[in-house]
């Protein structure tokens, strides 16, 4: 089952799954979570559940308990920035270091990195197609929840003013259930990105080029605080085989380099840089 999931408290995350009622077929389920609607739909054979938290997506910690055999979460969701850049953006939940933001502490959620690159291509087709001045990027892994399953967010941002924007939520509405239809039947060869800045053009730019896809991103801030376990982590939860590290190389400081090659190599993972 592949669960989309979204907030009573985000505003940009209900005119996302509001756009992917009205887009398709999805029916009124018998159930309701936490007093909300809970629907449903069958999309190429994929059993799919829309649902609506009481509480911040970062704050789902929880959500495995109430919903088994979860194949795919997906939470759709707003994107908040200093710059407020217009942006529709990928990303896996989970913390590196400590848990500021939900989640629990040095806990990653499993990545799936196919589909995170499916619903980044397809959010960078849209914007063409439907004349969205807007910037589409991958992420770095941050914030919680800390999920033992394949989970990732699509995200509309950065400012009140994008997150009302549903011509924007329609894009991103639709590039979640592409995501969700090519889910199990595409699987690209995942990376381990590691360097540069939270919102990484250039990892971004490899994935809509190329076969790579990005699963965990460990960005440039993060990388004085990381250790081996960490990183092995990121490696074993990513749902696809982890091929190898790509290294923003400018994006990483001289003397956090030895350091980070030693342990990436103890891992027995390849290196490229770019």
């Amino acid at each position: 089952m592949i669960l989309i999931v979204a907030s009573n408290k985000d505003n940009a995350g209900l005119n996302i799954s509001k756009q992917i009622l009205c887009d398709f077929n999805f029916k009124k389920a018998s159930e309701n979570f936490q007093g909300n609607k809970v629907y449903e739909a069958e999309v190429d054979g994929v059993d799919i559940k829309l649902v609506t938290l009481n509480k911040e997506p970062v704050f789902a910690q929880d959500l495995t308990s109430f919903f088994k055999e979860i194949e795919l979460v997906i939470f759709v969701s707003r994107h908040s920035s200093l710059s407020g850049t217009p942006t529709l953006s990928v990303h896996t939940p989970g913390n590196l270091g400590a848990a500021e933001l939900g989640g629990l502490p040095k806990s990653v959620s499993v990545s799936p990195a196919t589909a995170m690159r499916e619903c980044l291509k397809a959010m960078a087709r849209l914007k063409n197609e439907m004349h969205l001045e807007y910037e589409v990027s991958y992420e770095c892994t941050h914030h919680g929840p800390s999920l033992n399953v394949p989970a990732m967010f699509a995200e509309l941002g950065s400012s009140p003013k994008q997150w009302s924007d549903q011509k924007a939520a329609e894009a991103v509405a639709l590039a979640t259930m592409e995501a969700i239809s090519n889910f199990g039947k595409i699987e690209a060869g995942a990376v381990l990105g590691v360097g540069g800045p939270h919102y990484n053009m250039k990892f971004t730019k490899m994935a809509l080029e190329s076969d790579v896809a990005f699963g965990h991103i460990i960005p440039k801030y993060a990388v004085p605080y990381i250790d081996e376990e960490i990183v092995r982590q990121c490696v074993k939860k990513t749902l696809e085989k982890v091929e190898y590290a790509v290294l923003d190389w400018k994006g990483i400081k001289g003397e956090h380099k030895t350091g980070l090659i030693k342990m990436l190599e103890n891992l027995g993972l390849a290196i490229r840089k770019v």
